[in-house]
């Protein structure tokens, strides 16, 4: 089938989901979901991210100020916490999780991983060699956080799952994956220390949040 034209959009800041639904509904005939995400890919603008988990794509709009605080003070506790050891955060990194989807690809809002993991220039790379994938959940995504993503980290089998639940409050450490679950599970108040298990060894401390 030849490739079809993309639909034509003027951005602008009242973009929201239902208007991305409205530009490719009626345009694109029946076609497997992974060329239809392709198609919502081209047609984002940018700052959003197009998803496909569990064979469902999931279109999430900017986070928000708080939202991108908690990644980033994440980010520099790595850098303070293991000064020399070689571990880098990673925000914007695709994933790709053979089983979760026909594609299996995700962006999760924190990778920690060897530096050099991703020297490459794949747009989803190979999760052989993550430490820790963390999510901050929104009140749009946050049962997608909770659950389905939950089944691809675990089957890809990433050591450590860090949820951070804004809306309950808590943070919950997943670990141990077998299968499609983690077999270990603890949740900690925001405002406790999380300590992480080897191989990252530190606590984060989510009293800086």
């Amino acid at each position: 089938m030849a490739a079809l034209p993309l639909p034509e959009y003027e951005p602008c800041q009242e973009f929201d989901r239902r208007s991305l639904v409205s530009l490719v509904q009626d345009r694109v005939p029946a076609m497997p979901v992974e060329e239809a995400f392709v198609w919502f890919n081209a047609v984002a603008p940018k700052g959003w991210r197009v998803e496909l988990i569990e064979g469902e794509i999931h279109v999430t709009p900017p986070p928000n100020g708080e939202h991108e605080e908690f990644v980033a003070e994440m980010s520099h506790q790595v850098a303070v916490r293991r000064p020399g050891k070689e571990l880098r955060s990673y925000t914007g990194i695709g994933l790709y999780l053979p089983g979760a989807s026909v594609t299996g690809q995700v962006e999760p809002d924190l990778v920690i991983a060897p530096k050099g993991s991703f020297a490459n220039e794949d747009k989803y790379h190979d999760p052989a060699a993550v430490l820790l994938v963390a999510e901050v959940t929104s009140r749009s995504t946050g049962d997608n956080d909770r659950h389905k993503k939950i089944l691809g980290y675990a089957r890809a089998g990433i050591p450590v799952y860090l949820l951070i639940d804004r809306e309950a409050g808590n943070a919950v450490l997943y670990t141990e994956p077998a299968g499609e679950e983690y077999e270990h599970q603890e949740i900690f108040k925001l405002s406790k220390v999380v300590p992480l298990p080897e191989p990252l060894g530190f606590e984060l401390d989510t009293s800086e949040f």
